[in-house]
């Protein structure tokens, strides 16, 4: 990758300042702490639900994943399903922004979004480009575009800790989780495709999505996970 942000913590206050600047309504929907994976812990995230954050160690056992996953949807013809809003991850350390664009672009008709804002002006943009086009657009915007480095660079800044050096390898990663027309997606950047993890809906995405993020611990051999639920704000 050519471009290189500084990563996002995965912090709900760092998302909430980041996106509402971009132009969400956060009083409505906003970022939240998922707390733990069992159902005395889930029943604390505000409802509805629209969608989730993953954060994950990227490991061999994950890349060796992805790249079977990726060959094997390749292999057999698989395209983006319609109506799911997917773009690729061209910049480094950008997935925390790619997740949050995933989890907002694929619930706009269930969030309130500025006029005339970076995410209204974005979306609208690249409504009908390809998810490699999205990317390139969110790396290199074309003149009078809105652009989203300085945004993502001030929000990287404001975490609990202390972002790593530009140079400093961070194997941590976002994925989104979010529905759409009653599947349960994985959209993740630096993957060819939505990942199809089957039937949901917006009763049951929580409750989903927690038995996905536990396959995922499975897999990786590892439980340094973190999870933020995309949902109604709290009054």
């Amino acid at each position: 990758m050519g471009k290189k942000w500084l990563p996002l913590e995965s912090n709900p206050d760092v998302l909430n300042d980041f996106t509402s600047q971009l132009g969400l309504d956060v009083s409505k929907h906003s970022f939240h702490d998922v707390y733990g994976l069992d159902e005395e812990l889930l029943a604390m995230v505000p409802q509805p639900v629209l969608g989730m954050l993953l954060l994950f160690p990227i490991t061999k056992e994950s890349e060796a994943a992805k790249d079977a996953e990726d060959a094997r949807l390749k292999g057999e013809g698989y395209v983006v399903p319609e109506g799911v809003y997917f773009m690729k991850q061209t910049i480094g350390n950008a997935c925390g922004t790619i997740g949050a664009l995933h989890a907002i672009a694929n619930t706009q008709d269930k969030v309130s979004i500025a006029e005339g804002s970076f995410l209204q002006r974005f979306f609208s943009a690249t409504a009908d480009l390809t998810p490699e086009q999205r990317g390139k657009y969110l790396e290199d915007p074309p003149p009078g575009a809105p652009d989203l480095d300085e945004a993502h660079q001030a929000a990287a800044q404001e975490g609990a800790t202390a972002p790593p050096s530009l140079d400093e390898v961070v194997d941590l990663h976002f994925v989104a989780l979010v529905e759409r027309r009653g599947r349960l997606f994985e959209l993740d950047g630096r993957k060819l495709f939505p990942i199809d993890h089957g039937a949901t809906s917006s009763e049951s995405l929580l409750q989903d999505s927690a038995r996905v993020v536990q396959e995922f611990m499975q897999a990786n051999y590892s439980i340094n996970f973190n999870l933020m639920a995309f949902a109604a704000s709290q009054p």
